[in-house]
């Protein structure tokens, strides 16, 4: 199974949802997306907006064979806590996706450290996902750096 998730922020993520409604239109694998406010209804998949409750979401988190993603700290650190593979879409400004690039930072540094791949032409999106089975991911521990670094972002976001 796939997940794919845009996470809680209040602009859609069309580009991601389109790509993997389309990707899911091709592929015999379940997809299963949580798309915020996004416009797009996906066709190919089933999908939900948000969920009121955390673990149904991590119910997720533990079944799927890899997580489609923006660069939201909280689903990385849930993704690098599960050891699941995770493919990186950062919400660019440029698309009306965030009101900044500050995601474009987290995604280079999944990728930097290999726990994840990032993808910043959706139409490499396709790719990524067959690749992916080919990467080494392992669960990373609550001592570890990029784990705290994700912590301290987050932090540094509720200020």
């Amino acid at each position: 199974m796939i997940f794919v998730t845009v996470g809680m922020h209040y602009q859609g993520f069309e580009r991601l949802i389109k790509k993997m409604d389309e990707i899911a239109g091709r592929i015999d694998e379940e997809v299963v997306m949580q798309i915020g406010f996004t416009k797009h209804k996906p066709r190919n998949a089933k999908y939900f907006d948000f969920v009121d409750d955390d673990e149904k979401v991590l119910e997720y988190f533990r079944r799927v064979r890899v997580i489609v993603s923006h660069a939201g700290a909280g689903t990385l650190l849930n993704a690098l806590h599960f050891g699941k593979p995770v493919i990186v879409v950062p919400r660019l400004k440029k698309f009306g996706e965030h009101v900044d690039d500050q995601q474009l930072e987290l995604a280079e540094l999944i990728s930097k450290m290999g726990k994840g791949v990032a993808v910043y032409d959706i139409d490499e999106l396709e790719d990524a996902l067959n690749r992916v089975d080919g990467l080494n991911f392992s669960a990373v521990g609550k001592d570890k750096g990029l784990v705290n670094f994700l912590r301290g972002y987050i932090r540094g976001l509720e200020k």
